[in-house]
């Protein structure tokens, strides 16, 4: 069997000032996001996103993941803990972060940020759904280095120890879900936005994928620890937050390919006559 690696979770350790491999993650993901996103600007320069757009997304995601993502881990998971020790809300280095509650967050943050330069809230969400997986990814390895987040006992051959837990080998659920929402689902997502869509549809797929991914995995995971580890009928509360992601996605998308007409990544004219800065706009045309 295999056996964790037991990395320091410090990655630079500068007098007082100890820098996190798990920050490091974040930041990684949030690099990716700012490439990525640059990348599909450039490659539509008559669109209606920019490069002071795609900085101001950045921001507003940050605070959006940060708040979003501590807030559903207290309270989907944790509450009784942390209404135990309220100061450990504060240490986010620590892990403990939800990506439900920072998915939450980043779709608020989107609202504002919509509202901000007069866009549709889902021209935003389908432009930015394609440079979220390999952040997503990222902060998987981040839980692997901090040795958190572990599987269900196995007797796979590829089951690995994690000596903070126990000495049973257990499925290293952590890389998992780094290869399916990370890498995956990058690859599915980028495949279908490079393409015409209708606006909506881009994210629709996003809460379906990620949904039906992050389902499967949670069969590998052992449940968090607390009241809201372990659900009814066997479920797992990740798998019951999921369960709304995929039928909201089906409905977003069924609405979008019925509703509206194809839209270019990025802000490009299509050739179905629309323009896509005027559908981002909210402006719709003839069907």
């Amino acid at each position: 069997m295999l056996v964790h690696p037991q990395i320091d979770p410090i990655a630079v350790q500068l007098g007082p000032l100890a820098v996190r491999w798990y920050g490091l993650m974040y930041l990684i993901g949030f690099a990716c996001f700012i490439l990525l996103g640059r990348y599909r600007i450039k490659r539509n320069p008559e669109g209606a996103f920019t490069i002071s757009m795609l900085d101001d997304m950045l921001f507003y995601g940050v605070l959006g993941v940060i708040v979003g993502g501590r807030l559903g881990h207290i309270f989907f998971y944790q509450f009784g803990y942390y209404l135990e020790h309220p100061l450990e809300i504060f240490a986010v280095w620590q892990g403990g972060m939800s990506f439900h509650g920072g998915f939450l967050g980043v779709i608020a943050a989107m609202a504002l940020l919509a509202r901000k330069y007069h866009l549709r809230w889902l021209a935003v969400t389908d432009f930015i759904a394609p440079l979220v997986p390999l952040g997503l990814g990222a902060g998987r390895i981040g839980n692997f280095i901090n040795a958190e987040l572990w599987g269900r006992p196995t007797d796979v051959p590829w089951g690995m120890i994690f000596p903070y837990v126990d000495n049973v080998p257990r499925h290293p659920s952590q890389l998992y879900e780094f290869a399916l929402e990370g890498l995956v689902f990058f690859t599915l997502m980028w495949i279908y936005s490079a393409r015409p869509r209708p606006v909506g549809a881009v994210s629709g797929v996003f809460l379906i994928g990620y949904g039906v991914f992050r389902s499967f995995a949670e069969f590998f995971r052992e449940p968090d620890e607390g009241f809201m580890g372990m659900m009814t009928l066997g479920i797992s509360m990740g798998q019951w937050l999921s369960l709304p992601m995929i039928l909201a996605g089906v409905i977003m998308l069924v609405w979008a390919y019925r509703t509206q007409a194809p839209v270019s990544p990025g802000g490009k004219a299509s050739k179905a006559g629309k323009t896509t800065k005027a559908a981002i706009a909210g402006k719709r045309g003839s069907k």
